[in-house]
């Protein structure tokens, strides 16, 4: 929850592959108080069955800037073994992006909601409400 003197963050995830919440992926949150300050880990959380992370940890006062980092592999390296698809795959690590990491500036008293629309080969995040 933001208050007058911090900003706050939620998120969720869906997979457009395959028109579904992506469930089971670990998000990590981080700060800084200014664009030439150094990351703060904030800690983490995990999405739930409907694509959300209802429990990230809240924002410091002072905070200007958000990371999210989505640890998208593991989810798809599950996925593809539940549906055995036989699509094209990054040669190395059989996940084209392993990681996404999506960085944004914040005001304080503000809400900020940033899903992310994920597929294979493929992402778009937005400010959504």
């Amino acid at each position: 929850m933001s208050t007058s003197t911090t900003a706050s963050v939620s998120t969720h995830i869906l997979d457009t592959s395959v028109g579904r919440p992506a469930p089971a992926v670990a998000v990590r949150l981080a700060a800084r108080p200014g664009r030439d300050a150094d990351w703060r880990a904030l800690g983490g959380s995990a999405t739930d069955a409907d694509g959300r992370c209802k429990d990230l940890p809240a924002l410091p006062e002072g905070t200007t800037h958000v990371r999210l980092d989505f640890a998208v592999e593991p989810y798809f390296e599950t996925q593809r073994a539940e549906t055995q698809q036989d699509a094209p795959v990054h040669r190395d690590s059989g996940v084209f992006f392993p990681e996404v990491v999506i960085t944004f500036a914040v005001e304080a008293g503000e809400h900020y909601h940033v899903p992310l629309l994920l597929n294979p080969f493929g992402y778009s995040v937005y400010r959504g409400s």
